[in-house]
């Protein structure tokens, strides 16, 4: 007989640790002996998230892992991507709970929230480290009273999100990945000049559109063309390295150079078949940063219901706080921002054939074969 066939058979409750897991929804206004119904709901819908904070971490730090090898895979970033997927359908879920939250009235909520303070949702160690491990900078983030974030966690949390901002995050190590991507190193060809010439001819094009328009006023007129000379500056940062880099020291871009016009690539020439994974992989991030903006406008117009203009029981400035982090507290917004440089696919410019074989699968084969 195996040791698998003596092994104990599994019971679902002890598998689960479920006497456990039951019992720890203790709440506040039942020990101060003032009942509150509704902090039940309240507590199991925050422990809830924890636990998928710790399936995203999870995830994440796999991902992590897989990106931390100079050499990754192609098989690995389709199994990034399977990830952030998983990621992506967990914060649905963490958006749609915030409605489950709301059945609670704001009269309920009055009748337990002073047992709760100071306790607060800053005081999340896992969400703090799902964002620096993302690549959230400390001076990206919003702040209330010049506090740093960590002040608000214990020591022992404190220091461990700090250790997690120390070390590379996905954002630096997607980066990485960018800029050495081979179908960068195309020696001297006229792709970048022709990919400028043909944002000239969409841009005039663009601009015949807005000075020919009759149902626009003067005014509106005026507005839009402004709107698209900054539109064309904007292309700087990706066909001008000095732009590029007065952009980055002025805040108003974070990814280098090389990696924004590597990713670049890889959006125009999607169809090519070793590029699909690569473009799901930053599809997929742009996805996890949309998601956790929605899931923090969603929270902001529900605590906005339950308490108003009120504090937040860990002393933030309540909705105004949450609106500040869902505006600036974004990750992958360059990622996002390389489709206002798109171009038509009748207007990209030929790849020569050697870039054409490299961007498809014989690219895998000559590589294995050591040519």
């Amino acid at each position: 007989m195996t040791k698998k066939d003596e092994k104990k058979p599994e019971y679902y409750q002890d598998y689960l640790e479920l006497e456990k897991l039951l019992k720890i929804q203790q709440l506040n206004s039942d020990k101060q002996g003032q009942h509150a119904h509704d902090e039940m709901l309240f507590i199991i819908i925050h422990q809830v998230y924890e636990l998928w904070f710790k399936q995203i971490l999870y995830e994440l730090d796999s991902i992590i892992n897989i990106f931390s090898i100079n050499e990754i895979n192609e098989s690995n970033i389709g199994l990034c991507v399977s990830r952030l997927d998983r990621i992506t359908e967990i914060q649905k879920i963490l958006i749609d709970q915030v409605s489950v939250l709301e059945t609670m009235t704001p009269m309920d909520f009055l009748d337990f929230r002073e047992f709760l303070v100071p306790a607060s949702g800053f005081q999340s160690k896992q969400f703090r480290l799902i964002e620096n491990k993302l690549g959230l900078l400390q001076d990206q983030r919003y702040t209330y009273g010049n506090a740093n974030y960590k002040s608000y966690l214990n020591k022992n949390d404190s220091n461990e999100v700090q250790t997690s901002e120390d070390a590379d995050n996905l954002f630096v190590l997607m980066e990485k990945w960018l800029e050495r991507t081979p179908f960068l190193n195309w020696g001297k060809t006229s792709f970048w000049k022709e990919y400028e010439a043909a944002i000239n001819e969409m841009l005039s094009y663009d601009r015949s559109l807005i000075e020919n328009n009759e149902n626009y006023s003067d005014k509106e007129r005026k507005i839009h063309l402004k709107h698209h000379q900054s539109t064309k500056g904007s292309f700087g940062v990706v066909i001008d390295e000095k732009k590029h880099k007065k952009m980055v020291e002025n805040g108003e871009w974070r990814l280098s150079h090389q990696a924004t016009q590597a990713a670049l690539l890889i959006l125009l020439y999607r169809d090519q078949p070793i590029l699909y994974n690569p473009y799901k992989l930053l599809t997929k991030l742009v996805d996890v940063d949309e998601l956790f903006t929605t899931w923090r406008h969603r929270h902001v117009l529900m605590v906005s219901r339950m308490i108003g203009k009120k504090i937040g029981t860990g002393g933030s400035t309540g909705t105004k706080y949450l609106n500040k982090t869902a505006e600036k507290h974004q990750i992958f917004k360059d990622i996002r921002e390389l489709t206002t440089f798109l171009i038509p696919r009748s207007s990209l410019p030929t790849l020569p054939s050697k870039i054409q074989d490299d961007l498809g699968f014989y690219y895998h084969v000559r590589k294995k074969n050591g040519k």
